[in-house]
């Protein structure tokens, strides 16, 4: 058995004193730690067993991956995290979904599964541990898209105790979501990771409309299956959301992996993403419209566009000074972004157009393709907005009094090595690290009535 998959003899690491700027409109709660850990656990029915021969499968043997999965199950509940998400959860196979439940059971977990859309044999499984939260609503997303993959919503209440003389009508209430987004086996499916980040955020916003939760702190865990330069970080970032790993190690932010792929590749893809109800962000169609020019872009950087070429590809033969929607369809087409299986559909087309002609003359001038090409911003240049202030402050909470908010004490990534970008060779209880943050519940104060805007976009 290897050093990084037997229980260590000594405890979780402790929590370091983390030196944070309080706000005046923030109180820290009483001594109250609460952990979230994501954990892609390699499905036995992906699990290569020789390179030589890649068809032969850990499934094929159960003492490997009853062995594997037990010492899984006792690296999970020796840390004890009050949430747990995995990825690639072997649904299908009804001896090792049964393991699972009745330990996370016998330990004080509610449990959730949900497998992937055309038995595809693997999927999702998130415990909360009822210590610490009570499940209020549990909802399952469906993309039925080219991957066939899902997602979980789980609407939480925390049950520890927080502040002494605490109003009885405190919201003490939080959205976790668990995904595993598509393996972008191909710069074309870039797109489609990008639509089911977009439908995930489109139901966060519906339900908390729904639902009057105007002021609740969100959390998005699992394999995002991109780096942090690529268009969903982004898309994620513009719309508040912040890697709870990075906002503790942001000196060696760009050093971790967390995955090393069947190609032997190593990167790193997972994350738990924390909103808190406070932060600004911009209105969702307007960040999902960036995000896919952003693609747009760099497909015709890639073919070596200039500014100026790119606005003569997308006119097409038009021998006006503009772009017309056929013209504008018809690139589309040729950059593989609709007419195939994985690409936009006419809603999203039609969205994207619209977002374009910004004037609604039916056509898009010159002036109003340098605000497309030019719109996606960086992950720098996204943080300097939220500095100073420039992001849409209509998406902030409208209610007064305390809400629930959430600081990130601590995140480590197991085995330690990926931290610093290297992968163990002994390390064999996936092809994952799992991530593990600490948070400490905040009140958060909101000064004052600020317009509410939520799903008007």
């Amino acid at each position: 058995m290897d050093s990084h998959s037997r229980l260590p003899a000594t405890s979780f690491p402790s929590v370091p004193e983390i030196e944070t700027e309080t706000r005046e409109t923030e109180q820290e709660a009483l001594p109250c730690l609460v952990s979230c850990t994501t954990f892609n656990i390699l499905a036995p029915i992906y699990k290569r067993l020789d390179p030589l021969n890649q068809g032969l499968r850990e499934s094929e043997f159960k003492a490997f991956w009853l062995d594997r999965n037990q010492r899984i199950l006792d690296w999970l509940l020796y840390e004890a995290s009050s949430i747990i998400c995995l990825q690639e959860f072997w649904v299908g196979n009804e001896e090792l979904v049964r393991m699972y439940s009745e330990r996370l059971h016998d330990a004080g977990y509610t449990t959730f599964k949900l497998g992937r859309t055309n038995n595809r044999g693997d999927g999702l499984l998130t415990a909360v541990h009822k210590d610490y939260f009570s499940v209020l609503h549990h909802r399952e997303l469906l993309f039925n898209d080219f991957g066939d993959r899902v997602a979980q919503l789980l609407h939480l209440q925390l049950n520890v105790p927080l502040w002494q003389n605490q109003r009885a009508n405190f919201e003490r209430e939080i959205l976790v979501v668990n995904t595993h987004l598509l393996f972008p086996h191909d710069s074309s499916l870039c797109i489609v990771r990008l639509q089911q980040v977009y439908k995930i955020l489109q139901y966060l916003e519906s339900y908390q409309k729904e639902n009057q939760l105007n002021s609740i702190p969100i959390m998005l865990c699992g394999d995002w299956n991109g780096s942090k330069r690529g268009h969903v970080y982004k898309l994620l970032r513009s719309q508040g959301f912040e890697s709870t790993y990075d906002i503790v190690h942001d000196t060696d932010a760009h050093k971790w992996v967390s995955h090393r792929n069947h190609r032997g590749n190593i990167c790193g893809v997972d994350f738990i993403w924390l909103r808190n109800a406070n932060t600004s962000r911009k209105p969702l169609k307007t960040s999902w419209g960036e995000s896919v020019f952003s693609i747009l872009k760099y497909q015709l950087r890639k073919a070596s566009m200039t500014e100026h070429d790119a606005f003569a590809f997308l006119k097409g033969d038009n021998c006006g000074d503009f772009i017309t929607y056929s013209a504008f369809l018809e690139a589309l087409r040729q950059v593989n972004l609709i007419g195939v299986p994985s690409g936009l559909n006419f809603q999203e087309t039609r969205d994207l157009w619209i977002q374009a002609d910004t004037d609604g003359n039916g056509v898009v001038d010159y002036e109003e393709f340098k605000g497309i090409w030019n719109a996606m911003l960086s992950d720098r240049e996204v943080k300097e907005e939220e500095s100073n202030g420039n992001l849409d402050s209509s998406k902030l909470s409208t209610e007064e009094g305390a809400y629930l908010g959430f600081k990130v004490k601590s995140a480590a990534l197991f085995p330690r090595e990926v931290e610093k970008g290297l992968w163990p060779e002994h390390y064999s209880l996936s092809d994952h690290a799992r991530l593990t943050v600490m948070l400490s519940p905040v009140k958060m104060q909101c000064s004052q009535s600020r317009r509410h805007s939520l799903g008007a976009n």
